[in-house]
């Protein structure tokens, strides 16, 4: 095989390939060795028919599709493995010169990794958020904490309020007729938590243990089970039984008995401080975010369309993964979420994009300033680990796969970024 390269143009590289006679006459072979088993003839076994009778038989350029493909392939893996220069970033398009007995000669049309021009470190126009802490955000954290401390008590002299537990039976019918997932036996559920369909819950209030009440409510237009949207039907429930959330007091001896405080006061001061510290973990993280965007916005690059649709795509297999792990398919995924897969695609491509850009900016600005994790600091970073793990750093390095190793360095270069980025501006 032998190839030129061609013109760089707009993102892309066209590279001309040629195999002499020969050569591609050893991929036609290869070619018929492997489809030989297809074919059919009376007088012949199946897998035993000469190459020539087939060709005869079915035409002199039966195996050339099939070769052509398989040189391509081929062809354009080992170019890339030699012009490491070339970083190509989807398969190429091939546009076929000649075909014949004396040889194939084609063109490859390569898109390649877009360059990067940065923008300026400096002069990056982000503010750092100023954090502050309410009562309002205090008594909210108390309130959470009592109701962590809630327990529920069985009642049976009184009907279903809100935010009882009740357990209960229910089928459900539209026009007479049941639906699929309409029914359940002994089903909890907390009157208040608008976890069933508007109006459900509401209507089950006021009933008691044993009661039986048919319960008529209509299902969202936006409902995931477009046979069932924006349709009525009918429920018959029976309450089971009925449980009565019981929370304690908000006082000394409950802050006592819910952290290492002896009083309310020292537990609201510590809860005060704890959300404090939180509010400004997330502002600065807000402000590494904003400086980071801010720095890439001031970058240029083109981003090929392709790298988006198919880091959608491999997004999407992994979807797909995951689901099947939990029992769903892809389908019955976007059937809930009232979308299709064209949709879908097209929701996550400005994303996806600014993922990419982000991506490629920050790798030429790690390049440029030659940012790199350091071996000390990959053994500090690898110590730290271990002592939350309750190992030594030799006993993680020896169970550390190269990814995980990978993700420490990476870690490390992302925070030089962000060092980086803060030195070279003023941050109010």
């Amino acid at each position: 095989m032998t190839y030129k390269i061609g013109e760089k143009k707009d993102g892309k590289l066209t590279v001309e390939f040629k195999l002499n006679a020969g050569e591609w006459e050893a991929e036609i072979e290869k070619a018929y060795q492997k489809n030989k088993g297809k074919y059919k003839l009376d007088g012949f076994r199946q897998g035993k028919i000469p190459r020539k009778v087939l060709e005869k038989t079915y035409g002199e350029f039966l195996f050339y599709e099939d070769a052509l493909n398989a040189v391509c392939d081929d062809s354009f893996f080992e170019f890339l493995e030699k012009e490491t220069d070339v970083q190509a970033v989807d398969y190429p398009e091939i546009s076929v010169k000649s075909v014949s007995k004396d040889g194939v000669e084609w063109v490859a049309t390569v898109t390649l990794l877009p360059e990067v021009t940065l923008g300026s470190l400096e002069g990056l126009n982000v503010k750092k958020s100023k954090v502050s802490v309410s009562e309002k955000e205090v008594d909210e954290k108390i309130v959470e904490l009592q109701n962590k401390q809630a327990r529920y008590v069985d009642v049976t002299d009184k009907p279903a309020k809100m935010g009882d537990l009740v357990n209960i039976d229910f089928a459900g019918s539209m026009n007479g007729v049941a639906f699929e997932g309409g029914t359940a036996k002994d089903f909890e559920l907390e009157l208040g938590s608008h976890s069933f369909i508007a109006g459900f819950e509401e209507q089950v209030v006021g009933m008691s243990i044993d009661e039986q009440k048919d319960i008529n409510v209509t299902f969202p237009d936006a409902y995931h089970a477009k046979e069932l949207a924006g349709k009525p039907a009918v429920f018959a429930v029976k309450v089971l039984a009925i449980r009565e959330k019981q929370i304690p007091e908000i006082d000394d001896k409950f802050a006592a008995e819910v952290s290492e405080f002896n009083t309310l006061a020292e537990l609201k001061k510590d809860t005060k401080e704890k959300i404090k510290a939180e509010k400004e973990a997330n502002a600065e993280k807000e402000l590494d975010n904003a400086l980071v965007d801010a720095f890439v916005k001031n970058a240029t690059v083109e981003i090929p369309k392709c790298m988006v649709t198919n880091q959608i795509a491999r997004g999407i297999e992994e979807t797909k993964r995951a689901l099947a792990a939990q029992g769903m398919s892809y389908e019955m995924y976007l059937a809930y979420m009232n979308t299709t897969d064209e949709e879908f695609r097209k929701s996550r491509e400005a994303d996806t994009e600014k993922q990419i850009r982000t991506s490629l900016v920050l790798g030429e600005l790690v390049k440029a300033e030659n940012l790199k994790a350091e071996e000390s600091e990959v053994d500090a970073k690898l110590a730290e680990l271990a002592e939350k793990m309750k190992k030594t750093a030799e006993e993680l390095k020896k169970t550390m796969t190269p990814n995980q190793r990978d993700v420490i360095e990476n870690n490390i270069v992302s925070d030089k970024v962000i060092k980086l980025l803060k030195t070279k501006n003023n941050i109010d």
